[in-house]
């Protein structure tokens, strides 16, 4: 048995047991990767996935054990790979972090320089996508560490710890005539349309939430999963927009009435996560630690090693 074997196996589960979609994420050929692991299965003695004639139908229950056991021996090799990068290259890389539009827009650039400041031979490359693709790139460790509010703490092969709390805020033009109210409740918002995130982003949930509890139905005019992209088109009059407090921070936005909006929609927690039992360069764990108070680099060791009871903050 090789690693080549366990890397079809492992690919052919996570793209459904299509054998052609995984050779093309393993840039080789169909036939070969359904040789491989054919060739497995007779080393082993058992069947990985049942068949319909050339088709993959299912994983059998042993394919199940082997694929847990693929998945240790896999993160592993990685994880030797990335000791010997760090011992080699004490202070250069790349570090890649999974994160949302809001997140690397106006929470990780100053995180991001101070990094820079710290090391100045480590390249960062960031991937922005919704929380679920955040974890899935996290644990198909095409990024070390993701930052998210959503869906984060969702999956058992991560672990995730708390970063920093924010709210929602309310976001009018100066003319709109709840921008002159001191008190705006959710039904004054259920009057008019509303301008916010895309369901899967950025606290969503928290506002629908809300507004079911009061029996409520909001109109929501526009949905989007860029901050900047709500402040447009509220300046526009399409309506009242709801976004994450920290995207309205910037000079530009003076032209825009500002309300709290943690008493409707209550607070929300960002999220730091990394995949269960990897194996973290030093300026990966000093970035971590320049992301939030709340973390530390003996902090993020422990939680790393499985130790519950020494991270809950």
């Amino acid at each position: 048995m090789n690693l080549h074997q366990f890397r079809f196996v492992q690919e052919a589960a996570r793209r459904n047991l299509n054998l052609t979609e995984a050779a093309k994420a393993l840039h080789t050929s169909q036939p070969g990767v359904s040789k491989a692991i054919i060739e497995l299965e007779e080393e082993l003695g058992i069947e990985i996935f049942a068949r319909h004639g050339k088709r993959l139908k299912r994983i059998t229950e042993p394919g199940q054990h082997v694929l847990k056991s693929i998945e240790v021996i896999l993160r592993e090799i990685n994880n030797l790979k990335r000791i010997g990068d760090q011992f080699s290259t004490q202070d250069s890389g790349t570090l890649s972090i999974a994160t949302t539009h809001t997140q690397a827009r106006y929470v990780l650039p100053v995180p991001v320089a101070s990094l820079r400041k710290a090391y100045p031979k480590v390249n960062v490359s960031l991937h922005q996508g919704a929380p679920d693709q955040v974890a899935r790139m996290v644990l198909d460790e095409s990024a070390e560490i993701g930052i998210a509010t959503e869906s984060l703490s969702n999956y058992p092969d991560l672990i995730t710890l708390p970063c920093y709390e924010w709210q929602h805020v309310l976001v009018l033009p100066i003319g709109h005539p709840l921008a002159h109210q001191t008190r705006i409740t959710l039904e004054d918002l259920s009057q008019w349309p509303l301008v916010t995130y895309h369901p899967s982003f950025t606290g969503r949930t928290r506002i629908d939430t809300a507004f079911a509890q009061k029996h409520l139905t909001p109109r929501i005019a526009l949905e989007a999963i860029d901050s900047d992209v709500i402040k447009t088109y509220v300046r526009l009059g399409m309506g009242v927009g709801i976004v994450a407090e920290m995207a309205v921070r910037d000079a530009a936005d003076t032209d825009l009435v500002v309300r709290p909006g943690g008493n409707l929609f209550g607070k929300n927690m960002a999220r730091v996560a990394f995949k269960r039992g990897s194996y973290l360069r030093n300026f990966v764990l000093d970035f971590a630690a320049m992301l939030s108070e709340r973390l530390d680099r003996d902090l993020i060791t422990k939680a790393l090693e499985g130790r519950a009871e020494d991270y809950q903050l």
